[in-house]
């Protein structure tokens, strides 16, 4: 709050009455605070007071997800509340939607509220911009992607291999051209999955030119529509591979409407539940957001409890599950 009355040119008080929305201020300073506070990345801290009195950390940590609604998200969600839990750490989650200009205001909304650390799903290109950098002390990990432009614990899935996996099964399974459906281009994690996709064919011997790739799917809706217009064209694939689980269940909705769901392989990257109710069962590369959540809550507690070793990245691998749909051969 000095720093921003020194900048402002006005008083500590004037801030104070300012930040908190009090009267007796002119429009022209309160806009000259206002200004200072923006270019200082200085929120209002609501917790302050009653730290100072308890000398105490809050026992609260933020979590920020692309979306609490969806079911890979939750799943961490779940781990990371079951695990602080068992200390007395409440977990605060908000979606991002991976929208960059949400991340940074959540961020300063956690920020603000004196969180003793966060778990991260980063958005931006670089995160150097989001974390203030009088900020750079507070205890954070990033989850699902890596950070770029800070040094920090991160726990992510080998994304790579596990399109590799996705690849190399339905080679295996006798496809030799694969679509592939992809979430948007500016994730980390769909670069990855597609990248070893890719590579596994391109590795195999099938020419990456001949594999039909739709991208920037990131709904139901818009991945129904590209698998239908791929599964539809003159040359249509043989299997699919959807890179994240709201592609698959676009993708799935795609093959029933086309009674194609007996006769076109699907592997799906991540499980989801119910996916073997559904004929057929749903054949997937699996994340394991559990293992993910826990992990990540246990490096932040202890980054919190003063643990001072380098940053490292920390790897989950994926595991495939057989339920049939990547199973279906092609026709002959």
């Amino acid at each position: 709050m000095r720093h921003v009355a020194a900048l402002a040119g006005v008083g500590i008080k004037t801030v104070s009455r300012v930040m908190n929305e009090e009267p007796g201020v002119s429009e022209s300073t309160r806009q000259k605070v206002l200004l200072a506070s923006k270019q200082l990345n200085y929120e209002l801290d609501v917790t302050a007071g009653s730290l100072r009195r308890s000398s105490r950390r809050t026992q609260t940590v933020g979590l920020l997800l692309p979306s609490v609604s969806n079911p890979f998200s939750a799943e961490i969600h779940r781990a990371m509340e079951d695990a602080l839990s068992l200390k007395g750490v409440a977990v605060f989650a908000a979606s991002l939607d991976d929208e960059p200009e949400r991340e940074e205001s959540m961020v300063r909304a956690f920020l603000g509220r004196r969180v003793d650390g966060m778990v991260l799903t980063p958005i931006a290109s670089n995160q150097a911009h989001v974390i203030p950098e009088h900020s750079r002390d507070l205890p954070v990990v990033f989850i699902d992607r890596e950070p770029v432009g800070l040094k920090a614990d991160a726990v992510v899935t080998d994304n790579a291999v596990g399109g590799a996996k996705a690849a190399q099964h339905l080679y295996e399974v006798g496809h030799r051209k694969i679509g592939y459906l992809g979430d948007r281009t500016d994730i980390q994690t769909a670069r990855e999955r597609r990248r070893g996709f890719i590579d596994a064919l391109s590795e195999l011997g099938i020419s990456t030119a001949s594999i039909p790739v739709r991208e920037n799917l990131h709904d139901v809706e818009s991945a129904r529509l590209a698998a239908i217009e791929i599964l539809t064209s003159e040359n249509p694939p043989t299997a699919l591979f959807s890179s994240q689980n709201l592609v698959t269940f676009g993708c799935m909705r795609a093959l029933r409407e086309l009674g194609l769901n007996h006769t076109v392989a699907l592997v799906g990257f991540d499980d989801f539940t119910l996916s073997d109710m559904v004929d057929p069962g749903v054949t997937v590369i699996a994340q394991h957001p559990e293992k993910i959540g826990a992990l990540a809550a246990e490096r932040l507690m202890a980054r919190i409890e003063g643990d001072a070793q380098p940053p490292k990245t920390y790897i989950v691998e994926t595991t495939m599950i057989i339920r049939g749909s990547g199973e279906i051969p092609p026709a002959a």
